[in-house]
C-alpha cells in the first residue's frame, strides 16, 4: 500500500504554486515585452518585476519542479525500501521457454518480495531468426512480452505503475523512427502503455523522511540499424542535459533531505558511445555522485564479475583511464583523503556500476535494498528452481562489490551516525511464515573460516506488511581491521516447514576499506575496455601495420637490394643470433612478397580501397527501405527529408566488422602470402643446390623435370595452404552474416570485399607453385 497524492499510487506533486514553476507557464517573451510597453505610462514600477519574467521565460529550463514525481514507500521498515531488476529477457519464437519459465517463476518471487519497483533493464524481445544472422522486430515476440507481463503482473497482484521497462539494442534492430511501424515496442511495452515519455523517465521513493531517486535512461540508436552493427548506446547532448536535470532534481531543496541515488539503464558504460560533442555518461554519474548504476547488456556468459566502481581523483586521469580500466576498482581511489572531515571534502565524486546476468539464459533476478542510505543487492539463480526464501543482507556491506571509497571518510568521521553500525541487518522474504533467523561472522585470518559470532537475530517489531527487517545488536569496533576481507558475513534462515536456507558469504569491512577483485580476461573484455573510445585508435593501428607490412619492405627492397635476401640471411645466420635471425628472417619473407609484383600490388590497391571506398551496400534498416552503404566510418544515411544532410550511423557499431576483417581476414592473408613467397624462395634456391645447375640453366631445362611432384617436399607449402582455408572460413562466415542480416546480393552489393580475398590467395598460390 502506498499512500500519496495522486489516485491510486501516492504520487505527490511538490511546489504547486511555487513562483519559479509559475514563471515558466507565463507567457512568451513578445507578448511580455509589449506588455511593458504599454504599462510604462503607468509607471515604472511594475518594469523590473516584467524583466524578471522575461528572463525566467528565455532562460533554459531545468526539470521543473511540479513534475517530480514521489511515491511515498509505506509498510516496509523505516528508512528501508527494495526494487528488483530483471534484464536480457530475450524472449523469443524460436524460444518458448524463456517466457514459459519467466511467467512460472518471476510471478511468485515478485509477490513473494513485493517490490516497491521492477526494473526491466533492456532486450525485452530477441529480434533474431533461428540462425542468429537476421535480427529485426517480431510482433509476434511482442505480443508474447504483452501477455507475459500482463500474467505476471495478475499473479503478483502488484501495481503496474511500479514497472520500468527499458528499450535494449534487441528492441531497436530495424527501427526507423520512435513511433513508426516497426517501433513494437511504442506499442506494447509497459512505459508505452503508460504514456512514460521521453528517454529518461524518473521516480522518488520516500521513506522515513530519506529520499530514493531512480532514473531509468534509454540510450538506444534514435535510427534503429540492424545488427551486428547495432550494438552500442549513442546517448545526444541533449539527452545527457536531461538525464542530469533528473538527477539532480531534488540538489536545490532547502530542508537537505538525504538522496540516494540510482540510475538504470541497458547499456554498461564499457559499450556507451561518446555524444556528439565528446561527453560521455561517466561525467553525468561521477558529477552526482550515485550509488549505483544498473545495467544489462553483457549477460553471465562473460563472467560474474561484471561490476566496475568508477572514482574522480584530485589529479588528471591517465590517457590510458579513457581506454581500459587493469580491474574492478578504478586506481587507489580508497587510500585518498582518509582523514580528512572538512565540509569541503564530503562531496566524493564516485558510482558503482553493476552489470546482472541475463534471463535468457542464466534465469537471474535481482533484488536490491536501500537501507539507511547503504545499498546492498542479491541476485537469484531460477535455473535450479522456484526460491521460497530470499536472503538480503543490508549491512555491513560486501567489501569487494559495494564498498565506496567514501565509506572510509563515513567511518572515520561518523557521518552516517554510529546507530548505522550498531547492528547487523538482513531483509528476508519468504513463502512461509519464518521460524529463525541467524548471522554467523568468521575470521579467516587462521588460514580457514572461524566462527567467531554465532547469533540469532530478531525481527523488527513494527507495523510494516511486506518484508520482515532482522537484526542484532554487536560490538562492531571488535571488528575493525586494515584486511578488507577478513571477516566473513553468513545468515541462515529456516521457516516453519523446516526448509533452510543460507546467503552466499561475503567479506566486510567497518572501516569502509575496498578489498580488490580482478577480472577474468573475458571480464576485463567486455567490461574493463572503453570500446567506443578505442575503436578509432585500434581502426588506424590496423591500418597502419598493414601499410607498414606492404610498404616498408618494398622499400628496403628498394634500397637494400640483395641485404634481405633468402641466400644472404643463410650466408649471415651462424653468426647472428637467435633474434636477429628472426627479425632478419620475418623481414625476408615481406621483401619477398614485395618481388611478387603483381600479388603485391593488388594487396595495396586492396587496402587503399577499404580507406576510401565503400566496403558494401545494404539495407541496414529494413528490407523495403532506401539501398545505402558502409565504410569504415559507419553507415551513410540521408537525414531528412527537408534536406540534404548526411548522416553516419553505426560509430562504433561498425567495428564488429570492420576490425575483425583486418585483423582475422586480411592481416593474416598479407603474412600467409609473404610466407608462402619466402618458401617459394628457399625451395628454388635449395631445389638447385640439389641439382647442381645455375640459375640460368635450369630456367631452360624446366620442362624436363614438369613431370616431378613438387609439393611432395615441400610441406611448408601445404601448412600455409592450410591456413588460407582457415582464413577463407573465417571471412565466409563473415560474409554470410552479412548477407543474412543487410538483405544483400554479393554479387551486386559487396563484389570486392567478398572475392577478393579468396580469388588473390587462389592467384598467390598458383604464382608461388612454380619455382
Amino acid at each position: 500500500m502506498r499512500v500519496g497524492g495522486l489516485p491510486d499510487w501516492g504520487v505527490g506533486r511538490d511546489d504547486q504554486t511555487n513562483p519559479e514553476s509559475q514563471s515558466r507557464s507565463a507567457p512568451g517573451g513578445p507578448r511580455l515585452a509589449a506588455c511593458a510597453f504599454a504599462m510604462e505610462s503607468r509607471g515604472k514600477r511594475i518594469l523590473p518585476f516584467l524583466l524578471v519574467i522575461i528572463a525566467a521565460a528565455a532562460a533554459p529550463s531545468a526539470m521543473p519542479r511540479d513534475e517530480r514525481e514521489v511515491v511515498v514507500v509505506s509498510g516496509a521498515p523505516d528508512g528501508v525500501v527494495w526494487v528488483a531488476q530483471l534484464s536480457d529477457l530475450h524472449f523469443s519464437v524460436h524460444h518458448p521457454e524463456r517466457a514459459y519459465d519467466f511467467r512460472r517463476y518471476v510471478g511468485p518471487a515478485l509477490a513473494m518480495v513485493n517490490p516497491d519497483l521492477v526494473l526491466i533493464t533492456g532486450d525485452l524481445t530477441d529480434g533474431k531468426s533461428k540462425d542468429l544472422l537476421t535480427m529485426k522486430q517480431n510482433e509476434v515476440e511482442w505480443v508474447e512480452y504483452e501477455s507475459t507481463m500482463k500474467e505476471i503482473i495478475e499473479n503478483s497482484k502488484l501495481p503496474r505503475r511500479i514497472f520500468y521497462d527499458m528499450r535494449g539494442n534487441h528492441d531497436s534492430f530495424g527501427v526507423p523512427a520512435s513511433g513508426e511501424d516497426y517501433d513494437f515496442y511504442s506499442k506494447y511495452s509497459i512505459n508505452a502503455k503508460l504514456r512514460r515519455q521521453g528517454r529518461v523517465q524518473s521516480i522518488t521513493l520516500e521513506n522515513s523522511g530519506r529520499k530514493h531517486l531512480f532514473v531509468g535512461f534509454d540510450s538506444t540508436m534514435e535510427i534503429g540499424l540492424r545488427g551486428p552493427t547495432n550494438l552500442f548506446g549513442h546517448p545526444t547532448d541533449k539527452q545527457m542535459i536531461e538525464l542530469d536535470q533528473a538527477l539532480s532534481q531534488w540538489n536545490t531543496d532547502f530542508d537537505k533531505v538525504p538522496v540516494t541515488k540510482i540510475a538504470f539503464g541497458h547499456f554498461p558504460l564499457s559499450f556507451s558511445a561518446l555524444t556528439e560533442s565528446g561527453k560521455s555518461i561517466k561525467d553525468v554519474f561521477l558529477k552526482q555522485s550515485l550509488a549505483a548504476y544498473l545495467c544489462g547488456h553483457l549477460h553471465t556468459r562473460f563472467g560474474k564479475n561484471l561490476k566496475r566502481y568508477y572514482h574522480r581523483a584530485v589529479q588528471e586521469p591517465s590517457l590510458s583511464e579513457h581506454y581500459y580500466q587493469h580491474n574492478m576498482h578504478q586506481g587507489d581511489a580508497f587510500q585518498g583523503n582518509k582523514e580528512n572531515c572538512s565540509e569541503e571534502a564530503s562531496h566524493v565524486e564516485e558510482f558503482w556500476e553493476w552489470e546482472m546476468g541475463d534471463w535468457r539464459k542464466s534465469r537471474s533476478m535481482r533484488i536490491l535494498a536501500i537501507d539507511d542510505g547503504y545499498v546492498s543487492y542479491t541476485d537469484i539463480d531460477f535455473r535450479l528452481g522456484s526460491k521460497s526464501i530470499i536472503i538480503l543482507p543490508t549491512f555491513p556491506l560486501d567489501s569487494r562489490f559495494m564498498q565506496r571509497a567514501s565509506a572510509f571518510r563515513d567511518f572515520k568521521c561518523h557521518v552516517m551516525g554510529a546507530s548505522s553500525f550498531d547492528t547487523v541487518r538482513a531483509l528476508v522474504f519468504s513463502k512461509h511464515e519464518i521460524v529463525s533467523v541467524s548471522v554467523k561472522i568468521y575470521d579467516s585470518r587462521p588460514g580457514t573460516l572461524e566462527i567467531v559470532f554465532d547469533s540469532e537475530m530478531k525481527r523488527v517489531d513494527s507495523n510494516e506488511t511486506r518484508g520482515n527487517m532482522y537484526l542484532i545488536p554487536w560490538n562492531w569496533r571488535a571488528f575493525e581491521d586494515s584486511s578488507p576481507s577478513r571477516y566473513w558475513l553468513q545468515i541462515e534462515v529456516m521457516d516453519i516447514t523446516g526448509d533452510t536456507s543460507v546467503s552466499q558469504l561475503r567479506p566486510f569491512s567497518v572501516n569502509g576499506l575496498l578489498a580488490r577483485v580482478n577480472w577474468t580476461w573475458k571480464e576485463f573484455f567486455v567490461i574493463g575496455i572503453q570500446w567506443a573510445s578505442i575503436y578509432h585508435p585500434a581502426l588506424w593501428c590496423a591500418f597502419s601495420l598493414i601499410f607498414s607490412l606492404l610498404l616498408v619492405p618494398q622499400v628496403l627492397a628498394v634500397v637494400f637490394k640483395d641485404r634481405f635476401t633468402y641466400k644472404s640471411l643463410c650466408a649471415y645466420g651462424g653468426q647472428r643470433t637467435l633474434l636477429k635471425s628472426l627479425v632478419g628472417g620475418f623481414i625476408c619473407c615481406f621483401v619477398e612478397l614485395a618481388r611478387l609484383v603483381l600479388v603485391w600490388l593488388l594487396l595495396l590497391l586492396y587496402a587503399i580501397y577499404l580507406v576510401f571506398i565503400p566496403w558494401l551496400f545494404g539495407h541496414p534498416i529494413t528490407e523495403d527501405g532506401s539501398l545505402t552503404y558502409m565504410t569504415h566510418k559507419g553507415w551513410i544515411l540521408k537525414g531528412p527529408s527537408s534536406s540534404n544532410e548526411v548522416v553516419h550511423a553505426g560509430i562504433p557499431d561498425v567495428m564488429v566488422i570492420v576490425l575483425p576483417h583486418l585483423c582475422f581476414v586480411l592481416v593474416p592473408t598479407i603474412v600467409i602470402l609473404a610466407a608462402m613467397a619466402a618458401e617459394r624462395t628457399a625451395y628454388r634456391e635449395h631445389y638447385l643446390s640439389r641439382s647442381g645447375k645455375k640459375k640460368d640453366d635450369y630456367r631452360k631445362s624446366r620442362r624436363q623435370i614438369e613431370h616431378e611432384n613438387f609439393w611432395n617436399g615441400r610441406w611448408i607449402s601445404k601448412f600455409l595452404c592450410l591456413l588460407c582455408v582457415v582464413v577463407l572460413c573465417k571471412h565466409w562466415k563473415l560474409c554470410r552474416a552479412l548477407v543474412k542480416a543487410y538483405a544483400m546480393n554479393p554479387l551486386l552489393h559487396a563484389p570486392v570485399l567478398f572475392f577478393f580475398v579468396p580469388l588473390l590467395m587462389v592467384f598467390a598460390i598458383y604464382k608461388t607453385r612454380s619455382i
